[in-house]
């Protein structure tokens, strides 16, 4: 065969095996990250659920010393899905009933408590459209994008919480070490049966840039890329990770279970009593430059015996 003939026969195998590649996202991979997307909404924890002053919520609410009245000026509220159901519940207990409008599924303009996800929140808390967010730590980007419109920052810890791994129930494989879990997130490990699970591919799942979760999440790696996908990850068996309320709050139509790290399980006593490796604070975040006097009322009053007794009834860790 002539060179030229040789070339030509390798760009025809090199587009054949390109336009198959381009099929199977096309058909599948795209179609299962769609499919994660809606799944990811569907399992979101419910806004009806947290509603203040709603009848049936599961909201909490504690005798608190602070208590706004209609005629006050009312810091605007917002925050991580994970804790929306912190300030939905101090919304609950010191804001007046009214403050909270809530419309068609979704916060009204206007509304003391909005939710835009942390994505969203810590643009809204620099740019002045919300007075106080709760959230992990923000991410780099969402630190640049506070510098550039002249906003520092002010992060307050006001609660603790447990990063956990996920599987499905029905994965043999308890726990892992933390080792172990960032090798599969930079692809050394490849399959469960390295592990002690199935001899199955390790589908790792990320989430999105700028999420809480995935923050946190790039913090645990130390500063290793991780592996962004895998081809055909989709035939092998996931896991994911969230935050332990998070995932123990949100019904699934597939139940998981969560690792124990270094063998300690994320029980909420062990998140409580620091045996458990993956504890990471949460906080309350306003702009350093907020000088409304309710703002600070309120930052105060979350850092008090009542404030971290309604994190707890919530569900998570004071931070004392």
């Amino acid at each position: 065969m002539k060179k030229s003939a040789a070339i030509a026969v390798l760009f025809l195998v090199a587009a054949i095996f390109l336009s198959l590649n381009v099929s199977i996202y096309a058909l599948f991979t795209r179609r299962a990250v769609d499919e994660m997307t809606v799944e990811e909404r569907k399992n979101a924890i419910s806004l009806e659920d947290y509603l203040p002053f709603a009848d049936g919520t599961r909201a909490v609410t504690v005798k608190s010393s602070l208590r706004f009245s209609d005629g006050d000026r009312l810091p605007v509220l917002d925050g991580a899905s994970a804790l929306y159901p912190i300030y939905a519940s101090v919304a609950a207990s010191v804001y007046p009933e009214g403050s909270v409008t809530f419309e068609n599924g979704a916060f009204a303009d206007g509304s003391a408590v909005q939710f835009r996800n942390t994505l969203r929140a810590y643009r809204a808390v620099a740019d002045g459209d919300a007075d106080i967010v709760f959230c992990a730590a923000p991410s780099k980007e969402q630190r640049e994008y506070a510098a550039s419109v002249g906003a520092e920052l002010e992060l307050i810890p006001i609660g603790r919480e447990g990063f956990v791994f996920i599987v499905n129930e029905n994965n043999p494989v308890n726990g892992l070490t933390a080792e172990q879990l960032r090798g599969i997130y930079t692809g050394k490990y490849k399959n469960w049966s390295e592990l002690g699970g199935p001899d199955r591919m390790i589908d790792p799942k990320t989430r999105l840039a700028g999420s809480g979760s995935q923050t946190v999440m790039e913090h645990f790696m130390n500063g290793e890329p991780m592996i962004t996908g895998r081809a055909f990850g989709f035939l092998g068996v996931s896991i994911g990770y969230s935050f332990r309320f998070y995932v123990e709050a949100v019904p699934r139509e597939h139940t998981v279970k969560m690792l124990a790290v270094d063998g300690v399980s994320p029980t909420a006593e062990n998140i409580k009593n620091g045996k458990y490796p993956l504890v990471t604070e949460f906080y309350a975040v306003c702009r350093k430059d907020n000088e409304d006097e309710n703002v600070r009322r309120l930052l105060d009053w979350l850092l008090s015996d009542e404030g971290q007794e309604l994190i707890e009834a919530v569900g998570y860790a004071r931070i004392k």
